[in-house]
């Protein structure tokens, strides 16, 4: 398994992993939206590769602030095997690079099962009111 930046090339490779792993994507989740991402962190925003195939992605970004872990997904058919574990220690070695001291991350309500695997990565849980809007 190798890591390397995401490209958009792989743009339609990744929706679909994303899909398959139970992701729910947003309106941001387009090319045009992934291309911007390209433009701000790249570094922070790769896949973990197999045999030329993709088998897993992690979308991080750095305000100058916080990290933020996004849409980390793993293949269902390679998940058990550490990829995801490997993913967050790689994305943690590019964010201390960065000068980022502390990572954040959101896990949707149906999505409760993955809390386990965050624990187990010595992230904690935290109360917050989590609001947004969409401009």
């Amino acid at each position: 398994m190798k890591f390397r930046t995401f490209t958009l090339n792989d743009f339609d490779s990744v929706i679909s992993l994303w899909r398959k792993a139970g992701l729910i994507l947003s309106p941001s989740d387009t090319s045009e939206g992934l291309k911007k991402k390209l433009k701000r962190d790249s570094e922070l925003f790769f896949v973990a590769e197999e045999d030329h195939q993709i088998i897993g992605v992690v979308m991080g970004s750095y305000d100058g602030r916080r990290g933020w872990i996004n849409h980390l997904a793993v293949d269902p058919e390679y998940q058990g095997r550490k990829i995801g574990q490997a993913m967050i220690i790689e994305l943690e070695k590019r964010f201390r690079k960065e000068g980022c001291e502390k990572v954040n991350l959101l896990i949707e309500p149906s999505n409760k099962g993955v809390q386990s695997f965050y624990e187990k990565q010595a992230y904690k849980r935290d109360e917050l009111i989590f609001m947004e809007k969409w401009i």
